[in-house]
């Protein structure tokens, strides 16, 4: 038995991590993993992992994950050999498409393919071979408010400013938790130490979330706020800014239109309008105002729990909104705009020239955006007869019965396909409705390249990790199959095999290409050779205004599609809140529901609890550890609860991301405690401009589960 150790970056989130593999080799096997640790000389990690790449691991070797290519018969899976899926799978979609027009075939493309380039690229490829207007993807559900708010501001959707937290002296976050996230649109590495390296230099953190998370928790000052509130919030403390001349009207003219404008919008939203509703009180607001408008650097940080609010748009519109009128876009210790090694941006103007309601959706009339429609009208477009009905489904590396709204109807609306494949490495809880599946190779048998998330870096570094073994499982990598699938769909078979040679290298080479265009002078092969990274250097202003898309070269303070939000707002603030709201959170051991099979992220204290806090759970009569039933408008859940002062009053929680019960393929998930909570988000709660789902702010009520 021989070992060596191998370089690796993890592609599990976008903090890309530096990983020491340990790798156990004889001649009788092919290699195996011993053991992953951190990288100490990684120059974006520096040595930190979390619970998570220790299971890349175990991921490799989980004797439950697919293997071969399988086909439902009835209740059983039988294997196939590659071709006989691929024809299968191409015949049955080109014949529902050839009787019921293209739409009828949607495609999913779940989280994971976003932090793997080879999978990001093929369900490009796939997307363009299927031709439908049915596509979905994640985004609906945590990301269109964010993307939506840049190309409304900055005018184009790429162009997301991220916090120069390692210059910092104020950092504000809203509705995130990077202790847990490792950092959203924002690479870290190592986000603890990082966020207490503003502390450490005498800067503050302040965070604004109903829950007292980790970060909350590690921070200067908590103020929890209702689900929802953000928005608000974000206009008083531009009402107190304006009010009291703390902005910077040299700097805003220079950068943005709009000013007079937001002022006059913002002098609707006093401290004293708002707080009694979103439950910060008047001072604490002007007090916030005073200190983000005064210190010699701060930056406003928006993520999830902003976007999934029921006011996610515009909390994202006016995050941006409150960072350019104190002069702290473009800014050192602000918020700056990296400048990406491997630019898609072109790429996707030129595929992309109008993001917004090229076409909607057939039942409720919801637009697309960014080539993808809201996943909450998934279900019912299966559901619905008529013209365009969707009657088939290629899922790539999603599960969207545990991560749409109202996951148990669309899991109904599944069985009722003609046909379905899924392209994953389980039969989840969606997957296992499909006919066919087919299973991707591991990341360390594909390589990692951080194509659509090194952008996003607080630092310009960048790696990449080509593959470190190569296994005898019978899988393919997601480009692979999404090249065979898109010959088979579109072009004659004497095609194929020519275009399938020059298709086989071409995600590295696009790679190397963009890279070559790119702002500093990079090879792919010259990154393969270092591997712990290389460090192009801090951000740095003066990107301004040349990041900009906008007609004038300048950020829009006041987007007119944001305008009917305000109206809607207003209402918001003058209804009375339901008596319990319902909010989600994530452990740093969860990656929304696709690990949970493996026993090292499995592990520990049950994390899928209610949470509640005293007042309420006393109110109702109930004690920490009793199991309670939750009630939505569309459905009930059984759930232990969890008694606990981190939580604002009449606010719950619950995780993402369990739910496993009835899912056979799964079974050390299965045995998880825990209920589904998007068995009581409503697939009907979606904001008005995009149709993003509102997963946050869910109104429920509690009581004993023995109580009929």
């Amino acid at each position: 038995m021989s070992a060596t150790d191998a370089t690796f970056t993890c592609n599990l989130c976008e903090s890309a991590c530096g990983l020491r593999v340990r790798l156990d080799a004889d001649a009788a096997a092919a290699p195996r993993i011993a053991g992953i640790r951190g990288n100490p000389e990684d120059v974006i990690s520096r040595g930190h992992i979390c619970a998570k790449a220790h299971a890349l691991g175990e991921l490799l070797d989980d004797p439950h994950r697919i293997r071969q290519p399988l086909q439902r018969v009835g209740t059983q899976w039988q294997p196939l050999d590659w071709d006989a899926a691929l024809d299968q799978v191409a015949t049955r979609l080109r014949a529902i498409q050839r009787a019921h027009g293209r739409d009828a075939v949607a495609i999913y493309v779940g989280n994971p393919v976003v932090h793997a380039h080879r999978a990001a690229l093929g369900a490009q490829l796939l997307t363009a071979a299927l031709g439908s207007h049915n596509r979905f993807d994640p985004n609906a559900q945590d990301s269109n408010p964010r993307l939506f708010a840049a190309l409304q501001v900055y005018g184009d959707p790429l162009a997301i400013p991220v916090p120069d937290v390692d210059r910092t002296d104020l950092l504000l976050i809203l509705g995130a938790n990077p202790f847990a996230s490792n950092g959203s649109q924002m690479v870290l590495g190592d986000a603890k130490a990082r966020l207490r390296a503003i502390q450490a230099r005498g800067g503050r953190i302040i965070v604004i979330d109903p829950r007292r998370t980790e970060t909350a928790a590690a921070a200067d000052l908590h103020l929890p706020i209702r689900p929802g509130g953000d928005a608000a919030l974000l206009l008083a403390l531009l009402h107190v800014i304006f009010a009291e001349s703390l902005w910077q009207p040299e700097r805003v003219a220079a950068q943005a239109t709009g000013a007079l404008e937001l002022a006059a919008l913002a002098r609707r939203f006093a401290p004293e309008r708002v707080a009694a509703a979103i439950g910060i009180p008047a001072e604490a607001i002007r007090q916030l105002a005073r200190e983000f408008a005064q210190a010699p650097s701060a930056v406003a940080y928006a993520r999830v729990g902003v976007c999934q609010s029921p006011f996610g748009l515009a909390g994202n519109w006016l995050t941006d909104a409150l960072n350019l009128v104190t002069g702290r876009v473009d800014a050192i210790g602000g918020a700056l705009f990296p400048q990406a090694s491997a630019d898609i941006g072109p790429i996707a103007r030129l595929l992309l020239p109008q993001p917004v309601a090229r076409w909607r959706s057939r039942v409720r009339g919801l637009p697309e955006f960014l080539g993808s429609l809201p996943s909450a009208v998934l279900a019912e477009e299966m559901t619905t007869p008529g013209a365009r009905q969707i009657r088939a489904l290629v899922c790539l590396a999603g599960n969207p019965v545990l991560s749409t709204p109202n996951g148990p109807q669309l899991a109904k609306a599944l069985t009722k396909l003609e046909f379905m494949v899924g392209i994953d490495f389980y039969r989840n809880e969606t997957t296992q409705h499909a006919h066919v599946l087919l299973p991707p190779r591991h990341v360390f048998e594909t390589g990692h390249f951080p194509l659509l998330t090194h952008r996003f870096g607080v630092r310009h570094a960048l790696k990449y990790s080509p593959p470190i073994l190569q296994t005898a499982d019978d899988t393919r990598d997601e480009w692979r199959i999404a090249t065979e699938l898109a010959l088979r769909l579109r072009l004659p078979r004497w095609l194929h095999a020519p275009l399938r040679r020059l298709a086989r290298n071409l995600p590295e080479q696009l790679i190397d290409l963009l890279l070559r265009l790119g702002p500093h002078p990079l090879r792919l092969a010259a990154l393969a050779a270092q591997p712990n990274g290389v460090d192009l250097g801090a951000l740095l202003p003066g990107r301004l205004p040349a990041v900009l898309r906008t007609p004038d070269r300048r950020a829009r303070l006041v987007p007119e599609a944001y305008l009917p939000e305000l109206a809607r707002l207003d209402a918001w603030l003058d209804a009375p809140a339901p008596p319990l709201e319902l909010v989600g959170r994530r452990s740093v051991r969860d990656n929304n529901s696709w690990m949970h099979n493996l026993k090292s992220v499995g592990k520990g204290p049950d994390r899928a609890r209610l949470q509640m806090h005293p007042d309420d759970a006393q109110a109702r009569g109930l004690a920490d550890g009793q199991r309670v039933r939750v009630r939505s408008r569309v459905g009930e859940v059984d759930a232990l609860l969890e008694v606990t002062d981190a939580m604002r009053r009449g606010v719950l929680s619950l995780p993402h991301g369990f739910g496993h019960a009835d899912t056979p393929g799964l079974p050390l998930a299965q045995a998880l405690p825990g209920p589904s909570a998007n068995a009581l988000t409503d697939e009907l709660r979606v904001e008005p401009i995009l149709g993003s789902s509102i997963l946050n702010g869910v109104p429920v009520t509690v009581e004993a589960a023995d109580v009929a």
